[in-house]
């Protein structure tokens, strides 16, 4: 009985915070792909540099920055894949 009502209280639990937040995509670039999207290629913002990239599409590019790409680690050193995604959609719209 108790272990029953334990699963019920952490299913609750778990709906009432609901899914999690959206990775806020500037966040994470200023936080981990800021450093190196300054200093080396491709430069944020270098429509001639990220045009072919872009013209892979975001899946292959958050692809490639999930595997990583030296000198890229993988995950570009962000904490999850969802990151990842958000900082890739965020490059790309500041760079077309």
């Amino acid at each position: 009985m108790k272990r029953a009502v334990w699963i019920l209280g952490a299913a609750g639990a778990l709906i009432a915070v609901g899914p999690a937040a959206a990775a806020d995509g500037k966040a994470v670039y200023e936080k981990t792909c800021k450093g190196c999207h300054t200093a080396m290629k491709p430069k944020m913002g270098d429509k001639a540099a990220w045009a072919p990239l872009i013209k892979q599409g975001a899946a292959t590019l958050t692809a490639v920055v999930v595997k990583g790409k030296p000198p890229m680690p993988p995950k570009g050193g962000a904490a999850s894949e969802a990151d990842v995604k958000a900082a890739v959609e965020y490059m790309i719209s500041q760079s077309k």
